[in-house]
C-alpha cells in the first residue's frame, strides 16, 4: 500500500461562480489526480493494474483524493471501497465494459473542427449508434454521414452513448456518464465522428440522461448514499438528490464536458420532468449556465412532459427548445386513428388540438390533463417562436415503446406518411426524424438490452405487464424478447435498405421537402417572430405564421373527408409554393382540400 499526496478538493469556476468539483481522474502531465466522492467510506484505495493500491486522503467534504506519479496515460485503475472494487463513476474511458477497469486518458488527440449554424436551420436526424449501421460503431457511422447530408439533415442527434451494461442498449441505462461505451468505440473515435460530421456541414447533438442511473453497474449507493433520496421513489428507483450541490455538480460538469471535450454542438436533456426532489429548478438553471459558459451558442433542448414555456424564454436564453410530444400525439391520432393510452387526451377534438400544436406550440397550456387525474398541465406558449419546439412524426420512444417496436411506415399508407412529413418539414417548428424515416423504412426499433439473471427476468416480466392487452390478443410468440440478440439485430439499418424502389422514392420526396424548407421557411424564420393566426373550418385549418421578413401560410386537412378552407387575402388566388394531396382552388378564394392534403405559401414582407 502506498500513500499519495492530495490537492485542494475544490477549484473556483470563474464562469459560473460555483465550485468546479473535477470528478474522476485528471492527467496532470507528471502523474494523475484521482478524486472520488465517497462520504460513506472511511477509506478508499486507488488500485492500478499490476502496481498495487494507493491510499487516498479523505477530506471533510466527503471527497477522497490522491495524486499518483506512477499513473501514466493508459493506466488501468479502479477504486476499492471496503471489500468491493468499483469503477470510477466519472471514468472517461473503460478498458472493456462498465464494471471493469477504468483508463487514465489525457486531452483529446483530435479535437473536432468548429461548426456554426443557426438553430432555425436545424433539420435533425435522431440516430442510435448501435443500430445505425451493421457494425454499430462511431467509425462505421462516419461512412453514412454523406447520406444524412445529402438527404437534407443539418444536425444529427445521437441517442445516449454513456457507458451502459453489456453489449447493446438504447442508452438510457447508462451508469458511467463520462465514458462513451466501448461497444461503440473510444472517445477519440467519437471525436472523429463529430469532426467528420462538421466537415460535411452537419452539427452534432447528444442525448444525456440525468434523471436516473441504469439498474446494473451503479455503485454510488455503496459509498455515497447522499446521491439519492431513498424516501422518494421514481420509475427507476430512488430519486437523485438534487438538493445536493455535489450531485448537481456531477451532472452539470458532465454536460459541459460533452460540449468542451468532444465538440458537441448541443445536448438534449432526457425527461427533466422526472427530477423528483427539491433543487430541480436550481439544477436546470445550473445545467444551462454551465453549458453556456463553455459554448454560448449550444443547442440545449429539453424533454419535459410538464410543458413549462418559461424555460425557453428568449429573455433568459437558458434552453433553446423543447421536444413537443403534443405535436406528435395530435398528428398520430389524426393519421393512424389510434386513440388509446397516451393518445386518448388528444382524440376528443383532434382538429382543435392540431390548431394549438401548430399555432402556439403546446396543446395543453394549463388545462386539466386526464392522465394527471385532471390536474393542470402546461403553461401558455403562444408567445414563443416556433423554433422553441422540436416536432416529430416519430422518435425512438414512439416507435420503441410500442409492443413490436413498429414504425408507421409498416402500417400507414405512403400517402398519409407523405402528408405528415409535408406538415412537419414545411411548418416553422424544428423538425426531427428517427433514422431511416426519411426513406420511410419499415425497420422496427423494439426495446432491447443486455442483462442476465434476475434482472433479465425482471425486464421481460416488466414488458409483459406493460403490454398485457397485447399478450392477451396475440400471445407471446409474436413479442420480441428484449434480451435476445435477434431483437437488436432486427433494428439495424443497412445501406441496401435505402436502395429499393419505395425507399428511393420516399428519399427523393424528403430531399425535395428539405429543399423547400431551405428556400421557403429559413428566410422567414431567420427574422423576428411576430405571432400566428389560426382559422379552423370543420376539420380544415389555415395557419399563418408571421415574421418580420414575411408570412408563412399553410392550409391543411388531416381527416379522411374533404374540407373547404377559406384563404387569407395574403394568398387567396395565388399559386401555391408547394402542396400535397388533392387540392382545388375555388372561385371565391377558398380551397377544397382532399383527405390528408396540405398547401403552403411563403410570402416576403412588402
Amino acid at each position: 500500500m502506498h500513500n499519495a499526496s492530495s490537492r485542494s478538493s475544490l477549484d473556483p469556476s470563474a464562469d459560473t461562480g460555483r465550485p468546479l468539483f473535477r470528478f474522476g481522474a485528471e492527467w496532470l502531465g507528471d502523474g494523475t489526480r484521482f478524486r472520488l466522492f465517497a462520504p460513506d467510506a472511511p477509506s478508499v484505495t486507488v488500485e492500478l493494474e499490476g502496481r498495487g493500491g494507493f491510499k487516498m486522503a479523505r477530506s471533510a467534504d466527503g471527497f477522497h483524493e490522491a495524486v499518483i506519479a506512477q499513473a501514466v496515460l493508459g493506466t488501468l485503475y479502479r477504486f476499492r471501497v471496503g471489500d468491493q472494487a468499483v469503477p470510477d463513476p466519472a471514468s472517461h474511458m473503460q478498458a472493456e465494459d462498465g464494471e471493469g477497469w477504468s483508463v487514465v486518458v489525457g486531452g483529446p488527440q483530435l479535437m473536432p473542427r468548429p461548426w456554426r449554424r443557426p438553430w432555425t436551420e436545424a433539420v435533425i436526424a435522431e440516430v442510435h449508434v448501435g443500430t445505425a449501421t451493421p457494425e454499430g460503431t462511431f467509425r462505421a457511422l462516419i461512412d453514412r454521414l454523406d447520406h444524412y447530408r445529402d438527404a437534407g439533415f443539418t444536425v444529427i442527434e445521437l441517442l445516449p452513448v454513456a457507458d451502459f451494461p453489456g453489449r447493446r442498449n438504447w442508452g438510457y441505462d447508462g451508469v458511467l456518464l463520462y465514458a462513451p461505451d466501448r461497444a461503440y468505440g473510444t472517445p477519440d473515435d467519437l471525436r472523429a465522428l463529430i469532426d467528420a460530421a462538421h466537415a460535411r456541414g452537419i452539427g452534432m447533438m447528444l442525448d444525456v440522461v440525468y434523471n436516473h442511473f441504469g439498474p446494473r453497474g451503479n455503485y454510488l449507493p455503496l459509498y455515497a448514499r447522499s446521491f439519492f433520496r431513498e424516501d422518494i421513489a421514481t420509475p427507476w428507483g430512488a430519486a437523485l438528490n438534487l438538493d445536493s450541490e455535489v450531485v448537481r455538480g456531477f451532472f452539470a460538469e458532465n454536460a459541459a464536458y460533452w460540449l468542451a471535450d468532444f465538440g458537441f454542438d448541443g445536448l438534449r436533456f432526457d425527461a427533466v420532468h422526472a427530477f423528483a426532489t427539491d433543487g430541480a429548478e436550481t439544477f436546470l438553471r445550473e445545467l444551462a449556465e454551465g453549458c453556456r459558459a463553455v459554448r454560448p451558442d449550444a443547442f440545449l433542448v429539453l424533454e419535459n412532459h410538464d410543458n413549462i414555456a418559461g424555460w425557453m424564454s428568449r429573455d433568459d436564453q437558458l434552453f433553446t427548445a423543447q421536444w413537443n410530444d403534443d405535436w406528435h400525439h395530435v398528428f398520430h391520432v389524426m393519421a393512424s386513428g389510434e386513440q388509446t393510452g397516451y393518445y386518448a387526451p388528444y382524440a376528443r377534438d383532434p382538429a382543435a388540438a392540431a390548431e394549438r400544436a401548430l399555432g402556439s406550440g403546446f396543446v395543453f397550456q394549463g388545462e386539466a390533463f386526464p392522465d394527471a387525474g385532471g390536474h393542470p398541465r402546461g403553461t401558455p406558449s403562444g408567445h414563443l417562436p416556433p423554433d422553441a419546439f422540436v416536432s416529430f412524426v416519430q422518435n425512438h420512444d414512439h416507435i420503441g415503446n410500442r409492443p413490436l417496436g413498429d414504425r408507421l411506415a409498416a402500417t400507414l399508407s405512403p400517402e398519409r406518411l407523405a402528408f405528415l412529413h409535408f406538415v412537419l418539414m414545411l411548418s416553422p417548428q424544428i423538425p426531427l426524424l428517427f433514422m431511416g424515416e426519411e426513406a420511410q423504412l419499415p425497420t422496427p426499433f423494439p426495446f432491447f438490452c443486455d442483462f442476465d439473471g434476475e434482472l433479465a427476468d425482471a425486464v421481460r416480466n416488466g414488458r409483459r405487464s406493460e403490454f398485457g392487452d397485447f399478450f392477451a390478443a396475440h400471445g407471446e410468440a409474436t413479442f420480441p424478447d428484449p434480451l435476445d440478440d435477434a431483437t437488436f439485430e432486427a433494428a439495424k439499418l443497412r445501406p441496401e435498405d435505402f436502395s429499393d424502389e419505395r425507399a428511393r422514392a420516399a428519399l427523393d420526396a424528403f430531399r425535395r421537402l428539405a429543399g423547400l424548407r431551405r428556400d421557403l421557411v429559413w428566410p422567414l424564420t431567420a427574422s423576428a417572430y411576430e405571432g400566428s393566426t389560426v382559422e379552423r373550418h370543420g376539420e380544415g385549418l389555415c395557419v399563418s405564421w408571421h415574421f418580420a421578413a414575411g408570412t408563412l401560410v399553410m392550409a391543411l386537412n388531416a381527416a379522411s373527408l374533404s374540407a373547404t378552407v377559406p384563404l387569407p387575402d395574403l394568398v387567396a388566388g395565388l399559386p401555391a409554393d408547394a402542396h400535397i394531396g388533392e387540392v382545388d382552388l375555388l372561385p371565391e378564394g377558398s380551397l377544397e382540400l382532399g383527405a390528408f392534403a396540405a398547401v403552403l405559401w411563403s410570402r416576403a414582407a412588402a
